[in-house]
């Protein structure tokens, strides 16, 4: 079962009916039923809310990866497949510092 700072591949559905794709996300909560997770990427960060991981080696991905805190995905965990890694604590400090310092609720 998916924990938080968890780095796993997951099958992500697409609205449209398109095929769903095998994509790395990390785990932010998780409910009973289901996960809150954030997109995990290989595209350099493009925004004040992408992060560069620097220790992507060690958390399980293959090559240098950025996380995409505002592509947040509800899923299932069913739709959890394996787990990569684990977000390490230098990188687990910058995202909750980018969280806290550039994500409000806007309503």
């Amino acid at each position: 079962m998916p924990q938080p700072v968890e780095i796993w591949l997951a099958e992500i559905p697409f609205t449209g009916g398109t095929q769903p794709k095998m994509r790395p996300v990390s785990v932010l909560w998780v409910g009973p039923a289901d996960v809150v997770a954030v997109a995990v990427t290989s595209i350099a960060p493009r925004s004040a809310t992408d992060v560069a991981l620097r220790d992507w080696a060690t958390e399980g991905l293959r090559v240098r990866s950025s996380v995409r805190l505002l592509r947040l995905d509800s899923l299932e965990q069913s739709l959890s497949r394996r787990q990569l890694g684990v977000i390490s604590p230098a990188d687990a400090v910058r995202l909750r510092q980018v969280w806290t310092d550039r994500i409000q609720l806007r309503f």
